[in-house]
């Protein structure tokens, strides 16, 4: 938010200087991006009046005639399109002779048969705002002609300040300036306060009742459309520029200036942080007002600046009375919260007016909308209509529930008073807006929270200062908190605002105590293994990828998985239209974009959506010159590759991994069916792993073997228990067993195991051959085998168990290799 060092200085007269004020508001919370310089006008920039205002014939040019004071009359020709008709006394900004702008230097000139002496200036010209549309108008009276407007416009600080979203108070010169003093404590000059309504208002206004149901979804309910509503008119006004100090502050703040009525609404808004909206009262048929949720679903509604949007029964607007249907003051329309037949869109409630009842040039009577907005509903609103205004901005943060009567109040008085109109000295309010309740605590709580000492006394005092009621004794604290801090609502909120203004800096240097409670033990525990997991890939050499978590129906298709179930009502694109349901098409997309070539070892811990309910899933992706194949026959070297990574996964994690092979309609369908297996992780089945399938390998634009795993996260534990090792020697077997050349591995192992008994320690594969004298389809898988026992374990103890072994090899229809 940027907000000139002069107009804070104004509500703080013992304000410190700007070089002095950046640690101060480090200290409130609220840093300082940057200060911004602004220089005043050059010296030959005088303020002259338009005595007046006649076009050159034949030309697009205005010969206007002015008033310089000291150096009398002089004439001017200009091309701005605000130049035509200009009103006698209107004052403007002109560059007199000899006056250089940046790089140029003014001077006299002929054009078109018109003696230009210098140049009206607008006010991008002068560096005094970024508007290049036409000359800077101000109004009559701003100051005798000839004045410099150096004298008017002096050099000037723009603080530009990081709000976060919880302090919406502060979003105003008011707010910052009541923050700044309660933390300096220093006196707080607060703005002039309009006229203050006495009695009935003209307009009649009818609210929507509290509760409404969504027609989309009946199971949801609004909180309020609109809690407080004040309507307030001035009459017979004269619009025409604002005056000058107005136009100087809304520039400095980033606003571009419009005329009167428009500068005035957004004057009070940076002032006060209260929104307005200001209506021609011609478009307000017959005087009322109606807040409505929408009108038939698809209505097309036009904003001020020609945009259009389509509203629905969701979306709160503000509408005119359409056909009369009321003939007294204060009488609410016979069906509560919904539009009358014929009735027009004023405006989108708290985010743009309407292009029907926007002010014009000839606007003399008003009528003042002040209102008080439910903020979810504004932001929901505006997201999906993508108009994001300084009104909604501040609305959907949180804006003071009772500020509505004061805002009114300062607009009618501020266009009285410059645009020579007279405010009605009543109002219509109407609502009783909900004020922060009642926050119970005590002095020990919060020194308890904070980890530092601070009397109670002290809170009491600062607390105060932010504008709370205090109340209790001792050590107790009954607190109610200013309207305007709509995010303090329970004590820990008050130790927050305690430390702010007692200082951050006095927060004691030391470690919190630690009270762990029961159901905290071991939380951390998911959360240690996932990073534990992490790190042991990428010291495998593996790469973590993290990509979007949105799918497509056709790229399911694709990867040959379950199509999205979980759909995006609003999808940010037609590639982006559902969550995924697996999570190797993910890493598929991602090999994509590795340089050709090259190896790729991807991971992914990520959550996926399949019907079966939300899972999180680890993913694993090896291609590239590790997955090449051996020579070796019948080996696939890859493969192998692949599998002992994640052996060398499992060994650094303390864990068992085994593969058991998958053949038929058992092999995932993005894999190759002869390549394919089950995770087994710690005994459990976990995932599956293997070679891509050729297809989707190429659906993808993936040559070369592509291997993947996906397995269910956590991965299954493993129970420990400590065991002294044995001190006796082992004895080593070795055996060949001749099976089919589709019995795999893990069968053979498996069989060995169950038969050995508890004097097997361990089985190991040490050769594979195929061939002669070999049958073609059989294959001998050698193993090692290792029996230890408590004692040293002679032949008489292990031949028993190899005959065992043998026995139950060829009870499988194998045979053993004797040569």
């Amino acid at each position: 938010m940027k907000l000139p060092y002069s107009w804070l200085k104004d509500l703080i007269p013992a304000l410190p200087p700007v070089q002095d004020l950046e640690p101060i508001f480090a200290a409130l919370g609220l840093p300082l991006e940057g200060v911004e310089e602004v220089a005043a006008p050059p010296e030959g920039v005088l303020l002259v009046t338009v005595t007046d205002a006649a076009p050159i014939e034949g030309t697009a040019l205005t010969r206007l005639t002015l008033d310089v004071g000291p150096h009398g009359p002089r004439t001017i020709a200009s091309g701005a399109p605000n130049a035509v008709n200009l009103p006698a006394g209107t004052m403007l900004a002109l560059v007199t002779p000899g006056t250089t702008l940046g790089e140029m230097t003014y001077g006299v000139r002929q054009l078109q048969g018109v003696e230009s002496w210098g140049m009206a200036a607008s006010a991008k010209e002068l560096s005094l705002g970024e508007s290049s549309a036409g000359l800077m108008l101000l109004p009559a009276g701003t100051a005798a002609p000839g004045t410099p407007m150096r004298d008017l416009w002096a050099a000037d600080q723009v603080l530009d300040v990081e709000v976060t979203p919880n302090r919406a108070d502060v979003l105003s010169a008011l707010g910052l300036a009541r923050d700044l003093a309660a933390f300096l404590k220093l006196d707080l000059r607060e703005p002039p306060a309009g006229p203050a309504a006495q009695g009935e208002g003209e307009i009649r206004v009818s609210l929507p009742p509290k509760g409404v149901t969504l027609e989309r979804d009946p199971s949801r309910r609004l909180r309020f459309g609109c809690d407080h509503f004040v309507a307030r008119t001035v009459s017979g006004l004269t619009n025409g520029p604002a005056p000058l100090w107005m136009q100087r502050r809304l520039t400095l703040a980033g606003m571009r200036p419009i005329d009167l009525i428009v500068d005035t609404s957004n004057y009070v808004m940076l002032e006060l942080g209260q929104p307005t909206a200001l209506y021609d009262r011609r478009d307000v048929t017959d005087d009322q007002i109606l807040v409505s949720f929408g009108l038939r679903q698809g209505e097309k509604v036009r904003d001020l600046m020609g945009g259009e949007h389509t509203v629905g029964p969701e979306d709160l607007l503000i509408l005119d009375g359409g056909q009369p249907e009321v003939s007294s003051v204060g009488q609410a329309f016979e069906t509560a919260g919904q539009p009358q037949e014929g009735s027009s869109v004023l405006g989108i409630a708290g985010i743009m007016g309407g292009d029907h009842g926007h002010v014009r040039a000839d606007t003399q009577d008003v009528v003042i909308e002040s209102a008080h907005f439910d903020p979810v509903l504004l932001r929901r609103t505006s997201t999906r209509l993508g108009l994001k205004t300084d009104a909604v901005y501040r609305y959907e943060r949180g804006v003071d529930p009772l500020l509505a009567p004061k805002a009114a109040d300062r607009v009618a008085g501020l266009l009285a008073e410059y645009g020579a109109g007279a405010a009605h000295p009543g109002a219509t309010v109407v609502g009783h807006p909900e004020v922060p309740g009642r926050i119970e605590g005590t002095g020990e709580q919060i020194r308890t929270l904070l980890g530092m000492q601070v009397d109670t006394a002290e809170m009491r005092d600062i607390l105060t200062r932010l504008g709370c009621q205090v109340q209790g004794e001792g050590d107790v604290l009954s607190v109610t908190p200013p309207s305007w801090r709509v995010d303090m609502n329970v004590w820990q909120d008050l130790a927050e605002e305690v430390a702010r203004l007692h200082g951050f800096t006095e927060l004691p240097e030391t470690l919190p105590t630690l009270r762990v409670h029961e159901s905290n033990i071991g939380a951390a525990a998911e959360s240690t293994a996932r990073a534990t997991l992490r790190r042991t890939l990428a010291g495998l050499g593996f790469q973590e990828v993290v990509t979007y978590t949105f799918t497509s129906d056709e790229e399911a298709a694709r990867a040959r998985t379950e199509v999205p179930g979980v759909r995006l009502r609003n999808p940010l694109s037609a590639d982006r239209t559902g969550l995924r349901t697996a999570l190797y098409p993910s890493l598929l997309k991602a090999a994509q974009a590795h340089p050709k070539g090259e190896r790729a070892l991807l991971f992914e811990i990520a959550r996926i959506f399949p019907a079966s309910g939300e899972t999180e899933r680890l993913g694993l992706l090896m291609r590239g010159p590790l997955a090449a194949t051996t020579h070796q026959p019948g080996v696939a070297g890859g493969f192998s590759v692949f599998k002992g990574l994640i052996e060398g996964l499992a060994a650094t994690l303390g864990d068992r991994f085994e593969v058991r092979q998958l053949r038929g309609d058992a092999v995932p369908a993005a894999l190759h069916p002869g390549i394919a297996g089950e995770v087994i992780w710690n005994g459990k089945v976990a995932g599956w792993l293997g070679a891509l399938h050729p297809e989707i390998a190429q659906e993808f634009g993936l040559k070369g073997d592509t291997f993947v795993l996906e397995a269910a996260l956590p991965l299954p534990g493993r129970t420990w228990a400590f065991r002294d090792p044995s001190r006796a020697p082992a004895a080593w077997r070795d055996l060949a067993v001749i099976a089919p050349q589709v019995v795999s591995y893990g069968e053979i192992a498996a069989l060995l195991q169950a038969e050995a008994g508890e004097l097997l320690e361990s089985v190991e594969p040490f050769d594979v051959y195929v061939g002669a004298p070999i049958e073609a389809d059989q294959r001998s898988v050698a193993v090692r085998l290792v029996f230890r026992g408590a004692r040293t374990l002679t032949d008489e103890d292990v031949d028993p168990v190899m005959a065992r072994l043998m026995d139950a090899v060829r009870a499988q229809g194998w045979s053993i290799r004797e040569k």
